[in-house]
């Protein structure tokens, strides 16, 4: 069959359901045998936001996002997305287009090294050079991006490649199961668990999977163990939860590093290098147990006296089967962390100002969302508050990026995560910097028939790099802009706009939406005036009074 068939069929063989991107001629062959499979093509408007859609696919279903781009500058575009994939841990296979390479019937127009470009931003990147060779390669991309810690891949199909015969067949999908921790590293946590006088659970983005979500519920309900979470390990489990300590969101002025100060055992599950640790360990301070896929980096802030290397979940439930609780574990300091932490966060919640205060945004957002409800949070000064204040009920329901921390994956975020959960009620809330970054995306949205919501937090400025200048001494310079209408905007693209122009016309608006089907996009002012007071000052004179 023709090789670009092959090509398809080999993804139809890894359950490929999509492909996001914005094909070019070298891709024409790939699109027309894309045309008769099975899997639908999203046609998006710019490169990147097709990675994020692919990515945020890989992130919600553990499953490889796929995205296409043509050669050169499609490629290039596909750069920040390759980074929010590998940075984030989210499988994702990139394919871009290339000239011939066997005949090359013209210069250097638009050629560049694709497949060097992608190395240092992925966990796999080969050019096929033969038809005959595409099953090993997709197989192998797939495999590769699915393994723990997941990333990203590229493959290269140069078009006359993708236009020869090939002899070969798809590869079926091979199965695997993960390697179990050693019993003897078991037997030492246990000991060390049992042995600690206040220990404290953390989880941190390798936990966000399924299986491990349920082993460290019966963990907690066994042990009645307080737990904390990095911003990507929020929703491993409820955080409505009365044993929740609180969000490692701030450095070290924030509550809940208090009772990490006073814990003598960390029992650190997930760990992700991506996301700083919320501790810097001392030779003299506290112990840390690391329980995760595969061994730590060890560096000046890190170095775990245990490693519980294998599957987490299987992990954790060998643990919570050996272990006894101790009548000597005292968690009461954690708990009174826990009551400051949950008495601060109530302090502007009802506040009436507007433009809206970041409190009482973050409360009335929770309020309109369902449990299972879905938000998706580009990159601003907002995700440290809804870091803290927003209660996650299930895993993946904040989607925040703590990794690459890239501007503009707001909206194509919440449009991946649509398209995996339709049935789902979500949110893209971005800044008004990080929205214009994809703003076109919000005619794919409408184009595709997709129920969501895009709120933009107004404010003129890049909030959060003006906030890290005023708190390092430096002049107010360089970082306001002007804004469209987005009401305006949203029309003149099909959606419906909305601009709230008083604090409490904010919750029946959202649920109005939410009613009714479509693309709506709001427009709310906020301001984060309170923003030093709060999380510079008073944060940090509170904690140490606990």
């Amino acid at each position: 069959m023709k090789a670009s068939d092959l090509f398809v069929k080999a993804l139809e063989e890894e359950g490929v359901e999509h492909v996001f991107g914005i094909p070019g001629e070298e891709n024409l062959d790939f699109l027309n045998s894309l045309k008769d499979s099975s899997i639908k093509l999203i046609l998006t408007r710019h490169e990147q936001a097709a990675g994020f859609m692919a990515a945020t696919y890989g992130r919600l279903t553990g499953k490889t996002g796929v995205c296409l781009s043509t050669l050169g500058p499609g490629a290039t575009n596909l750069v920040t997305a390759a980074a929010y994939a590998q940075l984030g841990a989210m499988p994702m296979l990139m394919i871009t287009g290339q000239k011939p390479i066997k005949h090359s019937k013209q210069g250097k127009f638009q050629i560049l090294d694709v497949v060097e470009m992608m190395r240092p931003l992925t966990k796999y990147t080969q050019s096929i050079v033969s038809g005959n060779n595409i099953p090993s390669r997709i197989r192998e991309a797939f495999r590769i991006t699915q393994e723990e810690r997941p990333g990203a891949a590229h493959l290269e199909l140069p078009e006359d490649v993708a236009s020869e015969d090939a002899l070969a067949k798809p590869l079926p999908r091979s199965r695997a199961r993960r390697p179990i921790p050693e019993e003897k590293a078991i037997l030492q946590a246990v000991e060390m668990i049992e042995e600690a006088k206040n220990p404290i659970l953390l989880i941190g983005a390798g936990a966000n999977r399924k299986m491990p979500a349920r082993m460290l519920r019966d963990f907690v309900d066994k042990t009645q163990m307080p737990f904390i979470s990095t911003q990507m390990g929020k929703g491993v489990l409820d955080e409505r939860d009365p044993l929740f300590l609180g969000n490692a969101a701030l450095s070290a002025c924030d509550f809940l590093h208090r009772a990490i100060a006073k814990a003598d055992l960390i029992i650190n599950v997930g760990h992700d290098y991506i996301e700083k640790p919320p501790f810097i360990m001392e030779q003299d301070s506290f112990q840390v147990i690391h329980i995760n896929f595969s061994s730590a980096e060890v560096d000046p802030v890190y170095f775990p006296q245990l490693e519980v290397i294998g599957d987490i979940a299987n992990s954790i439930w060998q643990i919570k089967e050996k272990i006894n609780p101790q009548k000597s574990w005292d968690f009461s300091y954690s708990l009174r962390v826990k009551a400051a932490v949950d008495s601060h966060l109530l302090e502007g919640a009802d506040d009436p100002r507007f433009p809206m205060l970041p409190q009482r945004l973050v409360a009335d957002v929770r309020e309109a969302m369902p449990d299972d409800g879905i938000i998706a949070l580009d990159n601003g000064v907002y995700k440290i508050w809804f870091a803290r204040n927003y209660k996650a009920y299930k895993s993946n329901t904040v989607l925040l990026d703590n990794a690459l921390a890239t501007m503009g994956a707001g909206l194509p975020s919440a449009m991946g995560a649509h398209m995996v959960h339709p049935e789902r009620k979500v949110m893209a809330i971005c800044g008004d910097g990080g929205f214009m970054m994809n703003a076109q995306e919000l005619e794919t949205a409408v184009r595709l028939k997709m129920n969501l919501i895009c709120l933009i937090l107004r404010d003129n400025s890049y909030g959060m790099i003006r906030w890290k200048q005023a708190n390092m001494g430096f002049e107010d310079f360089g970082l306001e802009y002007g804004n469209p209408d987005f009401v305006k905007f949203a029309e003149c693209h099909g959606a419906n706009g909305y601009r709230v122009e008083k604090t409490d016309d904010f919750v029946p608006l959202l649920k109005k939406c939410h009613a009714t089907p479509g693309v709506h996009l709001i427009e709310l002012p906020v301001d984060y005036y309170e923003n030093d007071r709060i999380l510079n000052h008073e944060i940090k004179e509170r904690s140490q009074k606990i």
